[in-house]
């Protein structure tokens, strides 16, 4: 009697980051690798970081199996449909072809996909892609922040305030507010005798208590 041989599956996965965003262009892309339309797994969420009840379907959580099994593989049109955190990306990709046992195929990047079939230097190639997508995303981060800090260095030496601005009281605010302060008036009816919307007078309040 012969060893029963484990069945091997297809999956794909598409995510957009966004409800109001469409699919289809990568579903379109995707459809014809599955032979079960139940094995492409979609997400409209942001690819910040991977709590998205779709990818964690495919690769569990710390209470429910992943769907995904050794032998099996994962095919997305491109490596930021995992998310857009390259250095978690890379986490993500180690977890799921070394710990999994999964091959990932990369529709736009061929030289990232891991199956086996691919070879000791595709493998090394694809390993080191990852590490210069990583850096690269390391270093744009590094310099967006770099700028922004200039941008507001920049913004103060001008005089530019950030934050809400400055509400000036009104000529009545003293007598106004002393008498809601005794209880001889509404919050209501200073706000009125105020000219003032309700989240002012309160945030004007708040402000004269820490006083």
């Amino acid at each position: 009697m012969g060893v029963e041989k484990e069945i091997t599956m297809i999956y794909a996965y598409a995510r957009v980051s966004s409800l109001d965003q469409n699919l289809d262009r990568q579903i379109d892309a995707l459809k014809s690798y599955v032979t079960d339309q139940r094995c492409l797994i979609t997400d409209k969420a942001s690819g910040k970081d991977f709590n998205r009840p779709g990818y964690r379907t495919l690769v569990g959580t710390s209470e429910t199996m992943p769907l995904l099994h050794s032998g099996d593989t994962l095919v997305i049109t491109s490596l930021d449909r995992l998310g857009r955190d390259y250095e978690s990306i890379r986490e993500q990709y180690a977890y799921i072809t070394q710990t999994l046992g999964v091959d990932i195929v990369v529709l736009d990047m061929p030289i990232l996909n891991s199956g086996k079939e691919q070879g000791l230097e595709k493998r090394f190639l694809a390993s080191l892609v990852l590490e210069v997508l990583a850096f690269s995303a390391a270093k744009e981060r590094q310099s967006i922040k770099s700028r922004q800090a200039e941008g507001i260095k920049s913004a103060h030496a001008r005089g530019v305030k950030f934050g809400r601005p400055t509400v000036q009281k009104p000529d009545n605010w003293d007598s106004v507010y002393a008498e809601w302060q005794v209880g001889n008036i509404t919050a209501r009816a200073a706000q009125q005798m105020l000219g003032l919307k309700n989240s002012t007078f309160y945030r004007l309040a708040q402000e004269c208590s820490k006083a």
